[in-house]
């Protein structure tokens, strides 16, 4: 179900002055407003995004004179969408492919301030244990979105599953595929079904949160698992262009960016989340 922000207009009659006022609780009106009072309120998925947020504000946000409210969405749209009308201050959720693409096909001007961590994708299955198991016209889900769809297809090329054109960029479709041996099927669904259709199909390629989230554990279930090194597709810290100088946002990315953050990514999921600073 999906979240949905609320804005309230307020009209000061001095000037006929119009502030957006965020329901969220949030005071700041609009990017590059200079009045950054009040709660940074961050949108973010639940898993692990809005649990590390809420491990921020337990132990290191009020030492740092930074008062912090956490809002959970389920989905990738409603945190960039809300962040643009100022509903919420900033979100933590997505990675530079995926926030480029929906920036250009929405006319967002959403930007990111640090990068916190990697959440490898991988491909699940409750019906094989190795993914050369897979039969022929095995029927494989992946998310919809164009971003993480091709990142699930290099996934799969990845590992000798299928082949894609040579150069194929962050907007790859089934249709870009050159080779498929076992001549799997693709089910496009929602990032967030990805894990509920486990049952439905032969395997699914889900997004490090909605495993996490699902009880899955990536780095002992996963059949493949998405390599970290050099990868472009870590997980940041975003605002409306304009209000990377808030300094709530300043304070909160040092301490995503903390020893104690790391620390805590590491222990709490073990390899499942990888820390990228």
């Amino acid at each position: 179900m999906r979240n949905t922000a609320k804005l309230t207009t307020a009209v000061l009659a001095a000037g006929a002055l119009t502030l957006g006022l965020s329901a969220c609780g949030s005071d700041k009106g609009s990017a590059g407003s200079s009045d950054y009072s009040g709660p940074l309120v961050v949108a973010a998925s639940p898993t692990p995004h809005a649990e590390i947020l809420n491990f921020v504000k337990k132990n290191l946000a009020k030492k740092a004179g930074l008062d912090l409210e956490v809002k959970e969405f389920t989905d990738y749209i409603t945190p960039n969408t809300a962040t643009e009308d100022g509903s919420v201050d900033a979100n933590y959720f997505q990675n530079q492919p995926y926030l480029d693409d929906f920036n250009k096909k929405r006319g967002t001007h959403i930007a990111p301030v640090v990068t916190v961590h990697l959440e490898p994708l991988g491909l699940y299955s409750h019906k094989v244990k190795k993914a050369d198991a897979l039969k022929s016209g095995a029927t494989i889900a992946v998310p919809n979105d164009a971003v993480n769809e091709a990142r699930a297809l290099k996934l799969l090329a990845a590992n000798g599953l299928i082949t894609l054109k040579d150069g194929v960029g962050t907007e790859a479709t089934p249709r870009d595929i050159t080779k498929n041996p076992k001549k799997l099927q693709f089910k496009e669904v929602e990032a967030a079904q990805t894990a509920r259709s486990l049952d439905d199909v032969d395997a699914a390629v889900i997004n490090g949160n909605y495993a996490i989230s699902s009880g899955i554990k990536p780095a002992k279930e996963a059949l493949v698992l998405e390599s970290a090194k050099n990868s472009p597709y870590g997980n940041f810290l975003a605002v409306k262009e304009g209000d990377e100088k808030d300094p709530r946002v300043k304070k909160l990315a040092k301490l995503l960016t903390s020893p104690e953050v790391k620390k805590f990514i590491e222990d709490q999921y073990q390899g499942s989340v990888i820390p990228s600073f």
